[in-house]
C-alpha cells in the first residue's frame, strides 16, 4: 500500500493551493482519511480529518479557510487551502487508516509529505 501526495508548492499570503492524495495498493477499504502538517520545531498536527461517510473534522486555525473532501470510489482524499497565511508554511502529509486485503485489523498509513510555503 501507498498514499502518494501532490500539490505542494510556494504561493503567497491570501492565495490558494489543493493537495491531492492517492491510497493505491492491494487495499480493501479505507476508514478514515486526513491531512497532517509538520513545521520546523513543532510537532505534527492535525489539520482535517474525514471519515467513510463523511464525517469531518478541521483544526481551529484552518476553519473556514480548509476544506477536506475524499472520493471513495478513486480512493483519495484532498485538501482546498484558500487564504492561506504564512503560519500555514510546513510540510504536509496525508494519513489514511485502512484495510489490507487479507487482514481483519486495519493499518495506519501516511504519504510522503509535500511541502507548502507561504510568503508574506
Amino acid at each position: 500500500v501507498q498514499l502518494q501526495a501532490s500539490g505542494g508548492g510556494l504561493v503567497q499570503a491570501g492565495e490558494s493551493l489543493r493537495l491531492s492524495c492517492v491510497a493505491s495498493g492491494n487495499i480493501f477499504s479505507i476508514n478514515d482519511m486526513a491531512w497532517y502538517r509538520q513545521s520546523p520545531g513543532k510537532e505534527r498536527e492535525l489539520v482535517a480529518s474525514i471519515t467513510t461517510y463523511g464525517t469531518i473534522k478541521y483544526q481551529d486555525s484552518v476553519k473556514g479557510r480548509f476544506a477536506i473532501s475524499r472520493d471513495n470510489a478513486k480512493n483519495t482524499v484532498s485538501l482546498q487551502m484558500n487564504s492561506l497565511k504564512p503560519e500555514d508554511t510546513a510540510v504536509y502529509y496525508c494519513y489514511a487508516d485502512l484495510f489490507v486485503v487479507g487482514k481483519h485489523y486495519s493499518y495506519q498509513y501516511w504519504g510522503q509529505g509535500t511541502l507548502v510555503t507561504v510568503s508574506s
